[in-house]
């Protein structure tokens, strides 16, 4: 599917009664650049036999154009599946964040793959390029990739199209929305969900969600919410799917460690509670 000039899709459905609850929309592959010039893919999904395949037929529905690589946003299975078998097809480089580029050389072999730089623009073939912003926050080897000429931000886990994203470090995430927000977008490419088409609202709403889900947290622990389990139970809807319980304790456990950064509570050795409450 083309999105708009030099941008394409392959979109992969997922199931949602399974992992792909953690997935809403599906997950999107992008081809990005001029098929009758060059062009760079983003991410490669999951490691089944399937998705590869898809991603294959995909490129060669495109005319099998050349490749000047493939872009990681990320170290996650489910973005780096199948590197190996699109890498020696595409016979291009594997370009990645700095901390991810030991694990797949290991995993590619010596000189196929590349780091990237911070701030670097990356051609895309049609005369465009696409800058590598660095998005720790999801995962600390987060790539996110900005084509300015077109206002398009392609924004792997950092943001989603359909739900809200899980955080490993929520200091560094609402800094990378932050940096996202300066980008003022129009569209969004989101790893995984539908497309974006207000851009710069959704970064805002991203950010607006975590600071409110942070003050629910705090009420939460006032009111004598002292584990997270506990948290969860006052802050989440109590229909929450069992399969995305996990996801939310995640969540949760990152406000907490933001905040006992910031001082503003304290753990002992079982439970959390507001300084001073």
């Amino acid at each position: 599917m083309q999105i708009a000039d030099n941008i394409y899709s392959t979109h992969i459905l997922e199931d949602p009664n399974t992992f792909g609850a953690m997935h809403p929309g599906g997950t999107q592959i992008y081809f990005v650049g001029d098929p009758n010039d060059n062009m760079v893919m983003i991410d490669s999904g999951e490691p089944y036999r399937a998705w590869t395949r898809q991603i294959l037929d995909y490129y060669a529905e495109l005319g099998r154009p050349r490749m000047s690589a493939i872009l990681v946003t990320h170290g996650h299975e489910d973005h780096i599946g199948g590197l190996d078998r699109i890498q020696e097809e595409m016979g291009c480089q594997v370009r990645c964040h700095p901390k991810l580029a030991a694990y797949l050389t290991e995993r590619l072999g010596t000189g196929c793959v590349q780091p990237i730089k911070s701030r670097e623009v990356i051609p895309t073939g049609g005369g465009q390029g696409l800058r590598a912003l660095f998005t720790p926050g999801h995962e600390d080897n987060h790539i996110s990739y900005f084509m300015r000429d077109q206002r398009t931000l392609f924004t792997g886990d950092t943001i989603l199209g359909n739900s809200s994203s899980s955080i490993r470090n929520l200091k560094q995430y609402m800094a990378s929305l932050e940096l996202l927000a300066r980008q003022r977008p129009n569209l969004i490419c989101p790893g995984h969900g539908q497309l974006v088409h207000d851009g710069a609202k959704r970064i805002q709403w991203y950010i607006d969600h975590r600071q409110a889900r942070e003050q629910q947290i705090i009420k939460a622990l006032a009111a004598g919410s002292g584990t997270v389990d506990e948290v969860v139970k006052a802050v989440y809807p109590r229909n929450l799917r069992k399969n995305l319980r996990s996801a939310a304790a995640r969540n949760v456990t990152t406000h907490l460690a933001k905040l006992m950064e910031e001082g503003t509570v304290s753990q002992n050795a079982v439970t959390y509670s507001v300084n001073g409450a």
